[in-house]
């Protein structure tokens, strides 16, 4: 249905009046009008669609209650959907939120009443094209999804590391994965974005045509439009090798100094991937050390791990050759949980990496018995080889760019249960921030670079990725989103309009 078809319908709808029905009881006039165009894709507080897509958000605080949820089944529809809206807010705002998987944990980036979440679950779609280069795949897919069809044909994409994660936010968002030093940030590997703008158009985006939007895309998140598919590089993969070790706490000391020789060596072999997750449980009253070894080769034990793998004791291994299915489920986080995500970034250095770890436990010490609590401090490389990588494929909007040696992404994140203990946990993480923060510009090592997928609600992951990109991402959200429909009325997440950079 074209742009001015809709606005006309939508008038005349008005104009002869649509039944409202209880379910519709914020009077959200948009509400009303999906429900008159699309009966059969609109659901209500009442409806079974509508609870299956609330109640399957990962964290307890994202499970907010919009007025209604739209669940188109293609690109049209979407097309269709934002022109409504935008044409309903003429008379009454109609502010509305776009989902994917569904697995950021801070509800600013939803939606409730008054308002419509555009769920994109049922745009899913998984299929090699171009003689098998490359993998089109919808934002509503999971990353478990995209294995389960890539492998067995022996293919697979860069992409996500946990297997119920949304293909769609984590793109956007940059997008790390067991590939990244072989072929830069999963973002780096879209070679074409299928997208609805503002104004309702649908344009393919890729290197040859509306190449400053690709760019943007690649970090800018939903400040755009609804990407309806993607197009990633695809390759010819087996099974690889990896899995989790567990160790003590005792063993932290051997942990760093591997963890900060293995990033200053992975440009040696591209083919490993390590995370380092430190985490204590409130139900044990104790820590240990989780490391998730990947190497995208079916070869066990390599020499990159060398000196990861002769760390004693352990506690559990599940090293093996296995498929990407099984290795991102076993990473999987814990669902209805409540949740809360911080980052940051600076140069690999062990002296700043225990420190980082000693701040993170003086501040778990007044909030240890919250009941069932974990507190995770994370550690993941950031050679500079991901970002060559990426430079390579014609760039991103990250700015890691500007960064010539190896960084260490860390993320704090705590799950709990009881809503009672958000501010004390708010407070420690806002706490830890500042103080490694300081921590890190007194070292040295500081990065501005804040990875959005990660980023706590408060922080500012567009704005740091530099001025000179800020504008640039400005500058196409002007040129495609002229009436600023993705800034307006799309509130959650991280807008332009409230990055610093650029200013």
């Amino acid at each position: 249905m074209k742009l001015s078809a809709i606005i006309l319908a939508a008038v005349a709808v008005l104009d002869v009046g649509v039944e409202a029905t209880a379910d519709n009881s914020q009077n959200l006039l948009c509400c009303t009008l999906l429900q008159h165009f699309f009966p059969d894709k609109t659901s209500f507080p009442k409806d079974a669609a509508y609870k299956t897509s609330i109640s399957s958000y990962w964290s307890l605080q994202a499970q907010l209650n919009p007025s209604c949820i739209i669940q188109p089944e293609c690109s049209k529809e979407v097309a269709d959907i934002v022109v409504l809206l935008a044409a309903s807010s003429l008379a009454t705002p109609c502010p509305f939120a776009i989902r994917s998987g569904g697995h950021n944990p801070f509800p600013d980036n939803n939606i409730g009443a008054p308002g419509v979440t555009i769920d994109l679950s049922k745009i899913n779609s998984v299929a090699l094209k171009d003689n098998n280069s490359t993998a089109a795949i919808g934002p509503g897919a999971r990353w478990k999804d995209v294995y389960n069809y890539l492998g067995p044909r022996g293919y697979s994409v860069p992409g996500g590391r946990a297997a119920s994660v949304g293909v769609g936010g984590l793109t956007l968002g940059g997008g790390n994965s067991f590939f990244a030093a072989r072929y830069g940030f999963v973002c780096d590997n879209v070679v074409n974005y299928e997208i609805v703008t503002g104004l309702g158009l649908t344009l393919n985006v890729n290197n040859h045509t509306n190449t400053d939007l690709f760019r943007a895309l690649k970090g800018g998140a939903n400040n755009f439009g609804i990407v309806t598919r993607f197009d990633i590089t695809a390759f010819e993969s087996d099974d690889i090798w990896g899995g989790i070790v567990l160790y003590p706490a005792s063993t932290i000391p051997q942990q760093i100094s591997a963890f900060v020789k293995f990033t200053d060596n992975i440009d040696k072999d591209p083919y490993g991937s390590l995370i380092t997750f430190w985490a204590y449980s409130s139900l044990t009253g104790t820590t240990t050390v989780e490391n998730a070894y990947e190497y995208t080769k079916p070869q066990a034990y390599p020499p990159a791990f060398k000196e990861l793998t002769a760390i004693k004791p352990e506690i559990l291994n599940t090293l093996r050759i296995d498929n990407l299915t099984s290795l991102t489920t076993e990473l999987e986080a814990a669902y209805n949980q409540r949740d809360l995500f911080a980052t940051l970034t600076f140069g690999n250095n062990a002296d700043v990496i225990k420190e980082v770890y000693s701040i993170s436990q003086k501040l778990l010490e007044p909030v240890k018995h919250v009941q069932n609590l974990t507190w995770i401090t994370m550690f993941q490389p950031i050679p500079r080889v991901i970002t060559d990588r990426g430079l390579e494929r014609g760039g991103n909007s990250l700015g890691l760019d500007r960064t010539k040696s190896n960084q260490v992404l860390f993320l704090f994140f705590v799950q709990w249960v009881n809503k009672a203990d958000d501010a004390k946990l708010q407070k420690a993480a806002d706490t830890l921030m500042a103080e490694v923060t300081a921590l890190t510009k007194k070292k040295g090592v500081f990065n501005e670079y804040i990875y959005l997928n990660y980023a706590l609600a408060d922080q500012d992951p567009i704005g740091s990725y530099g001025a000179e990109n800020v504008k640039k991402l400005r500058a196409v959200s002007k040129k495609y989103d002229p009436l600023q429909i993705f800034q307006n009325l799309v509130p959650g997440g991280f807008k332009l309009g409230k990055a610093n950079g650029g200013k």
